[in-house]
């Protein structure tokens, strides 16, 4: 299984930084607008299942990025959550979720971001994860250092998988979570913990920071790992996918997800938590 890592670094870092910079504009607009509504009454609507929710928040923070995005770089693609896909065929696409952790947000627990990113044909160029709750941006570029606020971030070098704080996330479908529930029962005794924040992209750049040690999970999306995926590869992680199990009996079918660790963890992490029919492990 070949591992997700970011091509070589474009000749122009300043151009990337002129994303970077966009990107993060953009993500302080929605996480304005996030913030701004966040405990106050919102209308809310469900997707793909009745636990899979969208709020007026949601949509209004995707307009707060789309409105600079359109207005800073009209010729881009943009992929979003909630407005799908745009000028489709641009040299350069953003992908944004502008609001990772719904569920979270609608509870009133502050773990929720904004995460945007721009990608090219080989891959993130530019990707900013912004928490709105602690006025904190995590980002990178393909070629600079990551960062969270002003600091330089390094991920865990945790080499032994009975040390690991692993964070992890669950699908919405019933039929998933059922299969993803016995992959952290097995997990769990051969860790030091588990972690589930409910914000895919937040628990990348933990895992980037070092607040956890790796992370897993199925059914994640485009937009809640494309900043994510950059972070955690410029911060020293290996960012592996894992593969869509096919529907058996009894079972349903298991998305594609990844799994993100430090160099040393990777190979035990994965074969762990990858998954053959049944549910068991290959």
């Amino acid at each position: 299984m070949a591992d997700l890592a970011s091509s070589d670094p474009i000749p122009d870092a300043a151009f990337e930084d002129q994303l970077l910079d966009v990107a993060e504009r953009a993500a302080r607009a929605a996480g304005a607008e996030l913030i701004s509504r966040w405990g106050g009454p919102l209308k809310v609507q469900t997707k793909s299942t009745d636990t899979d929710p969208v709020s007026e928040a949601d949509l209004a923070a995707e307009r707060a990025i789309r409105e600079i995005l359109a207005s800073e770089r009209p010729d881009d693609a943009i992929l979003g959550e909630e407005g799908g896909e745009t000028g489709a065929g641009s040299e350069l696409r953003w992908v944004v979720d502008p609001l990772d952790g719904t569920v979270n947000y609608l509870y009133g627990l502050p773990t929720f971001v904004v995460s945007v990113a721009c990608e090219d044909e080989r891959g993130g160029l530019a990707a900013v994860v912004y928490d709105p709750v602690r006025d904190l941006p995590y980002r990178a570029t393909r070629s600079g250092r990551p960062r969270c606020g002003g600091e330089t971030i390094v991920c865990s070098d945790v080499g032994e998988l009975s040390q690991a704080l692993v964070a992890t996330g669950f699908a919405y479908d019933p039929g998933v979570r059922a299969v993803q529930g016995g992959t952290v029962a097995r997990l769990l005794p051969l860790v030091r913990d588990v972690r589930r924040a409910g914000a895919a992209a937040l628990d990348m750049c933990w895992c980037a920071s070092g607040r956890v040690d790796a992370y897993y999970e199925r059914g994640v999306k485009p937009w809640d790992i494309a900043a994510g995926t950059l972070i955690c590869e410029r911060a020293g992680l290996v960012v592996r996918r894992l593969e869509t199990v096919p529907a058996q009996p009894g079972q349903a079918e298991l998305p594609s997800g990844i799994v993100v660790a430090p160099p040393g963890l990777i190979d035990e992490l994965y074969e762990l938590v990858k998954l053959t029919s049944r549910g068991r492990r290959p």
